[in-house]
């Protein structure tokens, strides 16, 4: 075993994998990875087998860049067949469960007409025996509620199909992560670890404590042959600079793009929907990993969207969080799996819950959760919640992508809150339709009009200053546009500034400055300071 200590580079990028798919929430919970597999990821790989120069000519328009469209050459068409190969044998399971899924739905539908539940028991499909709860609504709508904590435990839930890909990032650029499958290149080492394995936590503390190289080898059972060059080029013997607890007085409030706020006093640190940027040279400016603190007392996340509920990140900051706060769950429901379940399966240590208008106790003030009405397509999702945090009397709303679609719900939030100094708000209005996101989970396709006229969207400025009016916050800030360039791999739109949402989003700073409102559309890092 090697001796010599080294430290993991500050730009080597982690991208957790799901059969070679990049690992987003919803391909972890087992009902809906099933269902995203089958009913998304292999129609885009058989389709890039059957006509790969089709996908090829798709992506010379960057319109359509957030298609299903592999991002590939045709030449590796042969490798796409075999991992859709692989996948469809290593998962029979999964393709077992989607069956089923769909087939209970078309049960429900035909068959629940508002008598007893019990005999459908029995024609529940075999795959799903044991993990569903039939019932009614109080207007006889049948629904099947899943218990997911048991399908985590069953053979549906498959850690063997994670993995981690690891590389050495130096640019903004990345490939989009939805629609194209990670294929093995030269540049890229995939660890076969799965989410939960603790020996994660050793690998990412060497950004600042050094180990041996045979150490971690050992721990994470690493036998890299002829790639030992690779795996080697991924550490250093040069320290980085030492993370630094802050002490100051005032509350300090970091921006670290999109919608990622930390927020720290000298007793506490808390940081919101986490999803942080790589350090290396070139680029804007930005606060990276180096620029968090040794310990995140608590993670706050607001939704399970992919760009707030960043597995990617959630995973590296793992060993160094003690509390993750997450929005209470729905319970079963297919299109809103358990964040709580999901974090502890990936190993968490500490999950809590947070009802709407709940409080949780922290040093100097408390963390509550806020209604979040909007950004899901109207799905029946409860897996969501804005926070208003307060710290040394200071009063900081997380709104994320709330959408104000009923002013006389801030109006009351604005009673309970009573004095508000900052809020945070998403202004990104021109959302996907529902099936960008879930139509993985839909049964049955949705009328084009109908798809078109449910989006995930946040506030435009009419619903925008509505919200401002009933909250009387000193400060606004729009974030959470998707437009910082780091970001890019996440999120499928191009040419930002012919978004409705930027017009939007600047009519809102300036009618707010015009009020006597501190406000700003940020971009890319800010520093608040809020004093006594």
């Amino acid at each position: 075993m090697s001796k010599e200590k080294v430290y993991l580079k500050q730009n080597v990028q982690a991208e957790p994998l799901f059969n070679q798919w990049y690992a987003w929430p919803y391909l972890i919970a087992p009902a809906t990875a099933a269902m995203y597999m089958v009913n998304s990821y292999f129609k885009i790989m058989e389709s890039f087998v059957a006509a790969p120069q089709f996908h090829v000519s798709a992506l010379q328009n960057p319109k359509m860049k957030g298609g299903p469209f592999i991002n590939y050459d045709a030449s590796r068409a042969p490798e796409i067949k075999a991992l859709l190969e692989k996948t469809q044998a290593e998962q029979e399971e999964l393709v077992e469960l989607a069956a089923g899924l769909k087939e209970l739905h078309l049960l429900l539908m035909e068959e629940a007409k508002g008598y007893s539940m019990e005999p459908l028991y029995k024609k529940v499909p075999e795959v799903l025996k044991g993990y569903v709860e039939l019932s009614y609504d109080l207007n006889n709508q049948p629904s099947a509620r899943l218990i997911e904590g048991l399908l985590y435990r069953s053979k549906y839930y498959k850690k063997s199909s994670q993995s981690l890909s690891l590389s050495l990032v130096e640019r903004d650029d990345r490939p989009f992560i939805f629609s194209t499958p990670r294929l093995e290149d030269e540049k890229s080492l995939r660890l076969h670890t799965h989410f939960h394995h603790q020996g994660l936590d050793e690998l990412f503390k060497m950004k600042q404590i050094p180990q041996p190289l045979g150490l971690i080898e050992e721990v994470l059972d690493i036998k890299n042959g002829d790639r030992g060059s690779l795996w080697k080029s991924f550490f250093t013997e040069e320290a980085p600079s030492p993370l630094k607890k802050y002490t100051e007085e005032p509350v300090r409030v970091r921006y670290f793009g999109h919608a990622c706020i930390l927020i720290e006093s000298k007793d506490i640190s808390i940081l919101c929907d986490p999803l942080i940027s790589y350090k290396y040279d070139g680029g804007i400016t930005r606060y990276t990993y180096a620029d968090l603190p040794e310990v995140i007392d608590y993670i706050l996340i607001t939704h399970q969207h992919h760009d707030h509920c960043m597995l990617e990140t959630l995973l590296q900051l793992r060993h160094k969080t003690k509390t993750a706060i997450v929005p209470k769950n729905n319970g079963g429901e297919l299109a809103d799996p358990s964040m709580k379940l999901l974090l502890q399966n990936m190993g968490f240590q500490q999950v809590k819950e947070i009802e709407e208008m709940e409080t949780i106790e922290v040093e100097g003030g408390g963390i509550t959760g806020l209604p979040f009405l909007g950004e899901h397509a109207d799905l029946k999702i409860r897996t969501k919640t804005a926070y208003s945090i307060n710290l040394q009397d200071k009063t900081i709303v997380v709104g994320a992508d709330s959408t104000n679609c009923e002013s006389r719900l801030y109006d009351k939030i604005g009673e309970a809150l009573g004095k508000v100094d900052i809020v945070f708000l998403g202004v990104q209005c021109d959302g996907a339709p529902l099936s960008w996101a879930y139509g993985g989970l839909l049964i049955k396709p949705l009328a084009r009009k109908m798809d078109h006229s449910r989006k995930s969207s946040g506030c435009d400025y009419e619903k925008a200053i509505a919200l401002i009016e009933s909250l009387q916050p000193k400060e606004v800030y729009v974030y959470a546009m998707g437009y910082e360039p780091w970001l890019s791999y996440l999120m499928s739109f191009e040419n930002y500034e012919e978004s409705r949402s930027f017009p939007e989003a600047n009519k809102l700073v300036s009618e707010c400055q015009s009020r006597g409102i501190i406000s700003e559309r940020l971009f890319g890092q800010k520093e608040l300071y809020l004093n006594k």
